[in-house]
């Protein structure tokens, strides 16, 4: 009876391996992170607003969202994103990276950071 069980263990192992593996083919790795393909999606928009107002409180500045710039998204508990925006302060543009943790189904969002894009 245990050898019945081993083999029966195997054999569903050995015909579910492939559909585990073909998503990472994709690139679709489970905990990855997969680029966002319309960047001018508006929820993207909307997270990236949320992100420089979030960072404009905390750091006391006045950055204005120009354009998101490359995107992407890695689930976790809810979604995390992560955007490379190009904000203006004064007269001055520049790129930024930010990470923003949702849970849409809890109306939560976090800045989980903020940063010059170098270069």
């Amino acid at each position: 009876m245990q050898q019945n069980s081993r083999f029966v263990l195997l054999s569903l192992s050995l015909l579910f391996l492939p559909f585990i593996f073909s998503d990472a083919k994709k690139g679709h790795l489970i905990g990855g992170w997969t680029r966002i393909k319309d960047i001018k999606d508006p929820h993207v928009t909307e997270i990236a607003e949320f992100a420089v107002e979030e960072y404009n409180k905390q750091s006391n500045s006045s950055l204005i969202l120009q354009k998101v710039v490359k995107g992407e998204t890695q689930v976790v508990a809810g979604i995390n994103y992560r955007l490379v925006l190009k904000a203006k302060n004064g007269s001055m543009a520049k790129k930024y990276q930010a990470v923003v943790w949702e849970k849409s189904w809890l109306n939560f969002r976090n800045l989980t950071s903020f940063t010059l894009v170098k270069g």
